[in-house]
């Protein structure tokens, strides 16, 4: 899992790099009359704007608890993470398919092309500074694991965000330089529309699956398949419990997570040592991973955990939470 510090450090500088872009592009769609430079810079503010929405998301998301939310505000950067996609989508895809369809349907000659190449050349270095930046730090939050897997299991939005709107960008940018290419040197003023539209259907694509991510973060994901192998394997070493039943756990934020452990203890344990062997093991659990901020312990037979199971799960996953023993 990344550090919340190097995520901040990547969404800072997206922000930076897209908000140097925005102001080049605009004065350059200004002056060239580029409809694919326009739609470039309405997708680095676009980006800009997201960038700031995530920062808030994560400041937020660190309030404690309190009596109205007692398992505290983790959700809020999901929520906020949801929102951005739904920006780049409507915003950024949108604007850019509408300049797109507009532009072919009455093309408009690109002057000064020089300067589009220019401004073009000045954007991919911001945006790759930006775009290392992120990189690097998604492949040290990555592991072992794969790119797209990665992706499909992180729990901390911003990390992958800001990933992917920077190769949404350089991507756009390659298009961009293809369209003025296109439309001044091979006299086709429609294909700069034509970039456009396919700068708009990048971003339609980038936004969808975003928002699929965020959604699945939002409505209430398991924790990390480490992390619940850990607690598990925590709670099995632990004496006198007789069987370690199962797990259920929630991810509230990239490092908040609330677990509930189904145990079955010895027939002969008192009340009081149940009491002091559950306070232990909260202890042991919270030590080696932090980000359990809350464990809910309830006893329970194999046979009445069995059954809880069949009726949250259904019938073909009777044991879904993951029993280890």
């Amino acid at each position: 899992m990344a550090s919340i510090s190097s995520t901040r450090l990547s969404v800072y500088a997206a922000l930076l790099g897209n908000l140097l872009v925005a102001v080049t592009k605009t004065v350059a769609a200004v002056w060239t009359g580029s409809s694919a430079m326009l739609s470039e810079a309405v997708h680095s503010f676009v980006d800009s704007g997201n960038e700031l929405l995530l920062l808030y998301g994560m400041r937020s998301s660190m309030q404690r608890p309190d009596p109205e939310h007692p398992l505290g505000y983790g959700r809020e950067l999901y929520f906020w993470s949801f929102i951005v996609a739904l920006m780049i989508f409507a915003l950024g895809a949108g604007v850019s398919l509408y300049q797109g369809i507009a532009h072919v349907r009455q093309p408009h000659p690109i002057t000064r092309p020089l300067v589009s190449y220019a401004v073009f050349g000045l954007c991919f270095v911001f945006e790759g500074v930006s775009w290392l930046v992120s990189l690097r730090q998604f492949r040290t939050a990555k592991g072992p694991l794969g790119y797209y897997e990665a992706f499909r299991r992180s729990k901390d939005p911003p990390s992958f965000m800001v990933l992917f709107e920077d190769s949404a960008a350089l991507v756009g940018i390659v298009i961009g330089v293809v369209g003025t290419f296109a439309a001044t040197t091979l006299a086709l003023p429609a294909a700069d529309g034509i970039a456009s539209i396919l700068i708009g259907l990048l971003l339609a694509v980038v936004a969808a699956l975003l928002a699929r991510e965020s959604k699945s973060l939002l409505i209430g994901e398991r924790g990390d398949r480490r992390l619940h192998a850990a607690i598990l394997r925590i709670a099995e070493e632990q004496a006198p419990i007789a069987c370690v039943n199962g797990l259920l756990t929630v991810q509230l934020a990239p490092n908040q997570v609330v677990a509930a452990l189904s145990l079955q203890f010895a027939d002969d344990i008192r009340a009081s040592e149940i009491e002091d062997l559950v306070l232990t093991l909260e202890r042991k659990i919270r030590q080696a991973h932090p980000e359990v901020i809350d464990l809910f312990v309830k006893p329970q037979t194999d046979d009445a955990y069995r059954e809880s199971m069949r009726r949250r799960f259904g019938e073909a996953r009777p044991v879904a939470a993951g029993r280890t023993s």
